[in-house]
Parts: structure tokens; sequence; C-alpha cells
């Protein structure tokens, strides 16, 4: 039976994957997801079954940093949407980002909360304006948990600088990549693709889509990728 992982991320959930798990499953893909617990869901890990096949992780932004060591080091196809290494990397555009994340960090629990994350959310979605993404429960407000896990992920943002422990170095993967995004930097981009092994690895760089490729577009891709028309 051929599985997938998928993982959100940063400021997202599960539920961004619904058109997604749809699709993988009318193909005959068992489908699980993590869930962060940013807003009103429950926190939850995903986990493979122990039935033989493909296992496919799907991730998009921080997502990849956050799935467990265990559940990378099974997966056999890994891909990458909007994905890097660092976020925050060496020189200028390492030094704006590492202020844009303390500004973000010092609003959370305050009075300009709302306005940070839409703000981001609108990066994130952009060339496209905000109501193309799904409805994001976030925009309707925080309990204590949720943003203690949002902050937390956020100084994982500025800490990430390699390829997250357990990365499987055996399994083949598809680096999808926007031209307009305006949340990961070119250079993080650039830095993503060398730590890679390119003899296993396959890049497509979209010019006309920025951050979030959960896109109906982007979908096509990787089912084509995985091996289904």
């Amino acid at each position: 039976m051929n599985q997938v992982i998928a993982a959100h991320g940063w400021a997202g959930d599960a539920t961004v994957w619904r058109a997604w798990q749809r699709r993988f499953e009318a193909e005959g893909w068992h489908w699980d997801a993590l869930e962060r617990g940013y807003g009103q869901r429950e926190p939850r890990r995903p986990a493979w079954t122990e039935q033989p096949g493909r296992r496919l992780v799907i991730a998009h932004s921080l997502g990849i940093h956050l799935l467990p060591e265990t559940i990378l080091q099974r997966a056999d196809a890994v891909v990458s949407l909007a994905g890097f290494t660092a976020f925050v990397p060496a020189g200028a555009a390492g030094r704006a980002l590492a202020v844009a994340l303390k500004g973000m960090a010092s609003s959370l629990g305050t009075a300009e909360e709302a306005g940070m994350l839409r703000k981001f959310l609108t990066r994130c979605a952009s060339p496209l304006p905000l109501s193309a993404l799904p409805n994001n429960a976030l925009l309707q407000g925080l309990d204590p948990p949720g943003r203690q896990r949002l902050q937390q992920d956020l100084a994982l943002l500025q800490q990430c600088r390699d390829l997250p422990k357990g990365w499987p170095e055996a399994a083949k993967v598809l680096v999808v990549q926007g031209e307009q995004d305006a949340i990961v930097c070119p250079e993080s981009r650039t830095q993503l693709l060398q730590a890679l092994n390119m003899a296993r690895t396959d890049h497509v760089f979209r010019p006309d889509e920025g951050h979030a490729l959960v896109t109906p577009a982007v979908l096509d891709l990787v089912l084509r990728w995985s091996g289904h028309p």
C-alpha cells in the first residue's frame, strides 16, 4: 500500500491538504498528515502503517522541519514545496529576516497579533490575493497552547541551518519553488538545492507562483511525479 504523510508549514494546519488528500486517496494512496494545533485543532503526529509499499513525504515550507525524525528516516520519496535548509541565511538577507522574525514574535499575544498573521498569510498567498488560500482559523484568534506552539516554531524558523535530522539520503526528491515567493528568500532556495544530492533530485521552478505552492497545478505536478497520470 502506497502511503503519503503531509506536513503543513508555519501558521498552517492540516486542512490545507484537503484537495490533495482526495486526489491521492482516489489513486489508492493511504493519507496521513501532521497537525501542529496552532488554532482550535488538536495536535496530531502522523505515522506510517506497516503495510509494504512506497512512502512519500509532502512538506510545505517549515513542514519538513516539523516532522519527527522517525518519519523522515523511512521515506523513500520527498516533495519539498517552498522549502529551505536555513530560513535565515548569512548576509544582508538573513539580517533582514532575523529582524522580521523578532518583530513577529513580539506581536504574538498582543493587539498586533491578528494584523501580523494577516500580513504573513497575505505574503504567503502573493501574487494571488489572500482569498485564494483556504480559510485560516488563526485569523479568528489563538488560544494559549496554540500560541505557544506558534512561538516555538517561529524560533525554529530562526534556528534551521541544514536538512532536518533523519533526512533519507537515498530518497528521490522533488523540489518545487516559486519565483515570486515572498517568504523564502532566493539565497535560502539556492542553499536547499546545494544541500541535496542533485542526482536524486528533480527541481521545478515556477515563475508565476509564490510561497503557497498548494495550488491545483502543483498538485497535478506532484501526482505525475509520484507515478500517477
